[in-house]
């Protein structure tokens, strides 16, 4: 609150003039103090808020190329995402001699799929290559990137497109 000091001033001396009183004003911060600390804690809160939550995705760099050797079909296991949140997945490629075309659903199911054929072929050769069909959602997607974060695989990689071959495959499984 502002004060008024009445205190000091003029007054009647001997001998001299009367002068008026002089008042003197003084004014308290502290609530201003106050105000000014609520609205830096308002807006350091409303920033951290604000800031956007995803996914870290790590891309490859387009600049560094590197020769690698070429991946055996065998450690290879590729994912389909499928309609009604069902995945199926196989071991190899499908134009393989009759592939075991395997279905599962998210949660517990694909998880202990991932880390079962992570042990068997060993955690440094192990790729899985997830593919999206038409009729699988985005949640999907998200949902397996989730696992490949959970199960810690390392090696992934998405692909947009399905050979003939894995349509077939699909198509015959889904009669």
């Amino acid at each position: 609150m502002a004060d008024i000091d009445t205190g000091g001033g003029g007054g009647k001396k001997k001998g001299g003039k009367v002068r008026s009183k002089k008042s003197s004003t003084r004014v308290d911060m502290t609530p201003m103090v106050d105000l000014g600390f609520l609205l830096i804690t308002f807006f350091i809160l409303a920033s951290t808020l604000s800031k956007p939550s995803s996914m870290t995705l790590n891309v490859p760099d387009k600049t560094q190329q590197e020769e690698t050797e070429p991946i055996k079909a065998s450690k290879v296991m590729t994912i389909f995402l499928g309609k009604e949140n069902q995945i199926h997945y196989i071991f190899g490629k499908a134009a393989n001699e009759d592939p075991e075309l395997k279905t599962v659903q998210f949660g517990q199911e694909i998880r202990s799929a991932l880390q079962e054929n992570k042990a068997k072929i060993g955690e440094k050769d192990f790729v899985v290559v997830i593919k999206p069909t038409k009729e699988s959602t985005y949640k999907n997607l998200v949902d397996m990137l989730d696992e490949m974060a959970i199960t810690k695989t390392k090696r992934y990689a998405l692909v947009d497109q399905l050979t003939p071959d894995e349509n077939k495959l699909i198509a015959d499984k889904m009669k």
